[in-house]
C-alpha cells in the first residue's frame, strides 16, 4: 500500500525536513517487506491565499485515485501506536493500494474534505505546527511498520 503524505505549504530545508526524510527512508525500508510503502509528501500551496476550499481542491487533485483519506486534525480519532499500525495493516488487507493522509493549512482542513474522509486522527488536544505534525507522523508510520514486524523499535 503506497502512502502519501498531502500537506498544504511548503517545507524548507532543515531539522524538521531532515528528521521526515529519515523516519519516511527507514518505513520505506521496514514496510517494504510488510506490502507498505513507498512514502512520499506531496506539498500543496494556495498561491492565491483563497483560503481552505481552494486547498481542499488542490489537495484533492493531488491524491491518489481510489486511496484511503485519512485527515489529521484534532477533531479525529486519538490512537495508540499499536493501534494505528493495526489500522494501516487492515487497510493494506482489504486490499487498499492508496493511502492519502491529509494535513490542512493554517486554518485546519475544510469542512467538505473532512466529511469526506475514511478517518481521521488526532495527535492530542492540543494544535501542533504543520511542520511538527509531519514528523510526527513520519515517525508513527515507521514506528507502525517495525510493530507490524515485530521489531524492538516500540517498547510499551
Amino acid at each position: 500500500m503506497r502512502v502519501s503524505i498531502l500537506a498544504v505549504g511548503r517545507l524548507r530545508a532543515g531539522p524538521e525536513k531532515s528528521l521526515i526524510d529519515d523516519y519516511l527512508t527507514r518505513f520505506d525500508r521496514t514496510g517494504r517487506a510488510l506490502g507498505l510503502g513507498p512514502a512520499r509528501v506531496i506539498e500543496v500551496e494556495d498561491k492565491k491565499n483563497a483560503g481552505m476550499g481552494a486547498e481542499a481542491a488542490l489537495l484533492r487533485k493531488a491524491m491518489p485515485s481510489g486511496a484511503v483519506l485519512c485527515t489529521l486534525d484534532e477533531r479525529g480519532k486519538q490512537l495508540s501506536s499499536p493501534d494505528f499500525a493495526d489500522r494501516l495493516a487492515n487497510w493494506r488487507d482489504t486490499g487498499r493500494q492508496d493511502l492519502a493522509l491529509v494535513i490542512g493549512g493554517a486554518d485546519g482542513i475544510d469542512p467538505g474534505l473532512r466529511a469526506e474522509a475514511d478517518f481521521s486522527i488526532s495527535f492530542g488536544a492540543m494544535v501542533w505546527p504543520h511542520m511538527l505534525v509531519r514528523v510526527m507522523l513520519a515517525e508513527q508510520l515507521y514506528r507502525a511498520a517495525t510493530i507490524l514486524a515485530g521489531s524492538p523499535y516500540h517498547r510499551v
